[in-house]
């Protein structure tokens, strides 16, 4: 996955969006917060008072009387790289240069484990970047969320190749939903 290349195209993005005003942070933070409950919710894994606890991995985009036709897509990589984009906007936010990522070859955690540490994290950010001034501890903590959010593609199932083209296709949906008026 090209990291680099998610970062400037979410740049063209946020470029194009252009919100500037003082609260811009605040719903970045609500907003990845969000998007990781809606990923959380597809994975189905921390409902233990339900049937069924398989990941929504597919559903109809696009339904069709022939099955031939039909639009499939993935729930779950779809909310997963909706959080993505805003993981990679809070780094464009807090200007953090060359994000590095090093893959682990296990990953210990429990995916439950995963959602509840990130949601902490990512609270954790928003208050560190309102009341800490010092930038080093701000940018460690935003480190801290990167990985484990790719870590959690990993841990979902996702290769870096799904990841980056998921990305890219939602980024396209982004720029058309602008166009729109979204």
């Amino acid at each position: 996955m090209n990291l680099d290349k998610l970062f400037k195209m979410q740049k063209v993005l946020r470029d194009r969006i252009n919100y500037n005003e003082p609260d811009r942070f605040n719903k970045l933070v609500l907003a990845l917060l969000v998007e990781l409950g809606e990923c959380a919710n597809e994975w189905r894994g921390f409902k233990f008072w339900s049937v069924n606890q398989v990941p929504h991995t597919s559903a109809v985009r696009v339904p069709a009387m022939m099955d031939e036709d039909k639009v499939f897509y993935n729930p779950l990589l779809e909310e997963y790289v909706d959080g993505l984009h805003f993981v990679l906007e809070l780094g464009i936010e807090l200007d953090y240069k060359n994000p590095l990522y090093i893959p682990i070859g296990i990953y210990p955690k429990e995916t439950t484990d995963y959602f509840i540490e990130l949601y902490y994290k990512i609270s954790e950010l928003n208050i560190l970047q309102m009341f800490h001034k010092e930038e080093k501890i701000v940018k460690d903590s935003y480190q801290e969320i990167f990985d484990m959010y790719l870590h959690l593609g990993h841990k979902l199932g996702f290769t870096w190749e799904q990841i980056e083209q998921a990305y890219m296709d939602k980024n396209a949906v982004n720029h058309q939903r602008q166009e729109d008026g979204y």
